[in-house]
C-alpha cells in the first residue's frame, strides 16, 4: 500500500516535471520558429515588423518534429513494420562490454584532442577582446583586479588560471585540459542515470559534435571550469556524496551563475537512487551552502564587489528567451531535437527512471536561468552561457537509452 502511494506521489511529480519543462521549452522554441514574435509582443504594435515571418530553422523544425511525431505514435500503437520495431528495440537494448567502450572513448578523446591542440599555440588576445580585462588580474594573482571586483572573486577560476600560466607558460592549458575533463564527466554522469556504457559514449558523441563547445573547449576568457566542477559535483553525489558541495562551491567561486543551479541541484539529490540517510546529509549541506552563499553575496554587494541586482526589467527578461535560437543557430541539432528529448525523457521517467525528471529539469532550469539573467542584471548574455545546456541535452540524449527497471527502489 505504502509503495503503491509513492509511486503515485513519484507520478505526480513526473507530470509537474514534464509541464515546468515543456512551457520553458516551448518559450525558447517559438523565437526558432518565429524569431520576431517574442520581441513584437512587448514593444508597440505600430511596429512594422511581421511577426510570424519564419525563421531560417523553422521548415526543418517542422518536417524532422513531425516525422518523430508520426514514427513515434505508428511505434507506440505498434504498427510498424517488424524490422524497423525490432531494429529499435535493439538499438534501446544495446550496449557495449568494457573493454571496447575504454578503446571507443579512448579513440572519440584521442581524436578530438589531436584536431584541437592546435588552438592552444592562438594568442588568447587576438581572439577574444575581454581577455585584455582578465588579463590584468591573472597577472598580478591574487592581488590584481581591483577594479573588476565581480571578476577578482572568481578565485578558483583566477588560480587555474595562473597555474596555467605558471606552470605551462600557457595560459590555455588547463582550461583545455577541464574541457577534455568535461568529455569524461558527461560520460560518467550519463551512465550512472543511465546505467549503460553505449549511453555514455553516445552522450560524449553529443557534446563533442556542438559547435558552441568547440568554439570555447580552449579558451580562457571564458573557460569552462564553471560547468566541470557542477557536473562534478552531480556525480560526487553517487560517488562520494560528501565531496559534492565542495565541487559545487568551485563551481560557484568560477562563475557566479553557478548559484543558480541550486534548486536543480537539490531536486537532483531527492531523485537520486541513494540512501535516504544521504539524502538528508546532502539536503542540509547544501542548505548551509545557500545560506552562505546569500549572506556573501549581500556582504559583496555592501562592499561593492558583485554587480547590483536591477529592478526588474520585463522586456530583458522576455528578451531573454530569444537568445537559444540566436546563439546556438549553428547548433542545429540541439534546436532540431530539444523538443523531442522533452517528451524522450518524459516517458523514460515513467519507465522507471526517475533520474530522467532530473535532467529535465536541469535543462528547463538552464533554459529559464538566462531571461533571469538578462531581467533581473546587468549582465549581458554570452553564447559560453549555453555549455551547461549543451552538456545536459548530451546527457539527455543518454538518458533515453537507460535500462533501469520499473520503479527501482530509492533507496
Amino acid at each position: 500500500m505504502i509503495e503503491k502511494i509513492l509511486r503515485q506521489k513519484s507520478t505526480v511529480v513526473t507530470y509537474i516535471v514534464f509541464a515546468f519543462a515543456f512551457g520553458i521549452v516551448i518559450l525558447n522554441i517559438i523565437p526558432i520558429l518565429f524569431p520576431a514574435l517574442l520581441v513584437t509582443s512587448i514593444v508597440s504594435s505600430e511596429s512594422d515588423i511581421d511577426s510570424f515571418e519564419l525563421g531560417a530553422w523553422a521548415i526543418p523544425f517542422f518536417s524532422i518534429n513531425l516525422t518523430i511525431l508520426v514514427f513515434g505514435l505508428l511505434y507506440y500503437r505498434q504498427l510498424m513494420p517488424n524490422v524497423i520495431n525490432k531494429f529499435f528495440k535493439f538499438v534501446l537494448n544495446f550496449e557495449v562490454s568494457r573493454k571496447m567502450t575504454i578503446i571507443v572513448f579512448s579513440v572519440i578523446v584521442g581524436i578530438y584532442i589531436s584536431f584541437t591542440v592546435g588552438e592552444l599555440n592562438e594568442s588568447e588576445g587576438s581572439v577574444w577582446k575581454d581577455w585584455a580585462i582578465l588579463e590584468k588580474i591573472i597577472t598580478d594573482f591574487p592581488y590584481g583586479g581591483e577594479d573588476k571586483p565581480a571578476l577578482r572573486i572568481l578565485y578558483i577560476n583566477n588560480f587555474l588560471l595562473y597555474s596555467s600560466q605558471e606552470i605551462f607558460q600557457n595560459v590555455k592549458i588547463i582550461p583545455f585540459i577541464g574541457s577534455v575533463s568535461l568529455l569524461f564527466l558527461t560520460y560518467f554522469l550519463t551512465v550512472q542515470i543511465s546505467q549503460k556504457r553505449f549511453a555514455g559514449l553516445v552522450a560524449t558523441v553529443i557534446l563533442l559534435q556542438s559547435h558552441t563547445f568547440l568554439r570555447y573547449d580552449t579558451t580562457a576568457t571564458f573557460s569552462n571550469f564553471w560547468t566541470v566542477f557542477y557536473l562534478a559535483s552531480l556525480y560526487l553525489i553517487y560517488k562520494k556524496w560528501a565531496l559534492s558541495p565542495l565541487a559545487f562551491l568551485s563551481s560557484v567561486f568560477s562563475k557566479a551563475l553557478s548559484m543558480a543551479f541550486l534548486p536543480m541541484t537539490l531536486f537532483f539529490i531527492l531523485r537520486s537512487r541513494i540512501p535516504k540517510k544521504t539524502k538528508i546529509g546532502l539536503t542540509i549541506l547544501y542548505v548551509i551552502i545557500i545560506v552562505v552563499l546569500v549572506g556573501a553575496f549581500i556582504l559583496a554587494e555592501s562592499l561593492g564587489y558583485t554587480k547590483s541586482f536591477t529592478s526588474f526589467e520585463y522586456i530583458d527578461f522576455v528578451s531573454g528567451f530569444t537568445a537559444l535560437a540566436f546563439q546556438l543557430r549553428i547548433d542545429g541539432l540541439i534546436l532540431m531535437f530539444l523538443l523531442p528529448l522533452i517528451f524522450g525523457l518524459f516517458l523514460t521517467s515513467r519507465k522507471g527512471n526517475q533520474a530522467a525528471d532530473s535532467v529535465l529539469v536541469m535543462i528547463a532550469g538552464i533554459l529559464l536561468s538566462v531571461p533571469a539573467l538578462a531581467g533581473f542584471t546587468e549582465f549581458n548574455i554570452q553564447p559560453y552561457r549555453w555549455i551547461p545546456l549543451i552538456a545536459f541535452f548530451a546527457i539527455g540524449v543518454g538518458t533515453l537509452f537507460s535500462r533501469l527497471s520499473p520503479n527501482r527502489s530509492e533507496n
